[in-house]
């Protein structure tokens, strides 16, 4: 099967072909001087041709042992995909710190004065340290008395990651369909996925009463096991099998979904994530997706 190395950054001195080929021969990887370095946007992502040196079992793994170094180094990434099936026709995406950039549980806490209790707690539990369900609990039991409108002064504070329009439109427009599936909260979920252009979203939902948060989740918990459950559910939906989704997400709860689809990419990935996940964006905007399935920039749907 053809295996292409796919180099992307979002890097304000972007990345030459020249760099690249060096990079690779730094680390012992260096393509046929004839061998094509295939442009798909200029100075900000290319893909090479590298099928025929791995063909023996952890091939992939130890090409991309050698290339991740030196790329990280230089503010690139490097991926190495299947030519066969690149172009996906799902998308799984998580919200927090993914879709937008920030964890809008923390941006909630910050503004009613509990940064101190909930910011710690969030880090461990994006790092598989806590349970999800606990440690959710734990955190909203504290915003008990905080008024409704919290929710919507996040919403107001929350910014989308450079690329997420991008993403979700041009799968779209190439037939594909996308879902934001998080453990945030749907009343911000909501007008997120509508700004982006997503098909749907599913979050968790807070208990209120009178206007007020009464410091309870509803449930059922959308965690690890649901949001791969989602991804199954819209796999059989679409009569697709899930080697032809590519998922999304930055922490240990997208894992499941990460590890259950063709593509799944920890983006900014914690370091839990990315000792479990092979294919990784540290360098690059929510745009790498669309390069690590060979889309070229000139072929992104904007605005």
């Amino acid at each position: 099967m053809q295996q292409l190395a796919v180099f992307s950054t979002s890097a304000k001195d972007g990345v030459t072909e020249a760099a690249l080929r060096a990079l690779m021969a730094t680390a012992g990887c260096a393509p046929d001087a004839d061998t094509e370095i295939r442009c798909l946007a200029d100075n900000r992502a290319y893909e090479v041709a590298v099928g025929d040196a791995l063909t023996t079992d952890g091939a992939v793994d130890r090409m991309i042992a050698a290339l991740r170094p030196p790329a990280d180094a230089a503010g690139i990434d490097v991926n190495i995909v299947p030519d066969a099936g690149r172009r996906k026709r799902l998308l799984i995406a998580d919200m927090d710190s993914t879709i937008i950039t920030s964890e809008s549980l923390d941006d909630m806490a910050v503004m009613a004065g509990l940064a101190e209790q909930v910011l710690p707690v969030t880090r461990r539990a994006m790092n598989g340290e806590l349970d999800f369900t606990a440690a959710l609990d734990a955190r909203i039991a504290l915003f008990a008395g905080q008024k409704e409108s919290l929710l919507q002064d996040a919403l107001e504070d929350a910014v989308l990651t450079s690329g997420a329009k991008t993403l979700v439109r041009t799968m779209r427009a190439n037939g594909g369909r996308a879902y934001l599936v998080s453990g945030g909260f749907t009343a911000i979920t909501g007008p997120i996925a509508a700004a982006c252009g997503f098909d749907g979203h599913h979050a968790n939902q807070l208990e209120l009463s009178g206007g007020v948060l009464t410091g309870r989740v509803l449930r059922p918990i959308l965690d690890r096991d649901a949001k791969a459950r989602h991804l199954h559910h819209y796999c059989n939906e679409m009569g697709i099998d899930a080697s032809a989704a590519a998922a999304i997400g930055d922490g240990s709860n997208d894992l499941a979904m990460l590890t259950g689809a063709g593509f799944g990419v920890a983006f900014h990935g914690k370091p839990a994530l990315r000792q479990q996940v092979q294919l990784q964006l540290n360098h690059t905007d929510l745009t790498g997706l669309l390069y690590l399935q060979g889309y070229r920039a000139c072929e992104f749907v904007t605005g």
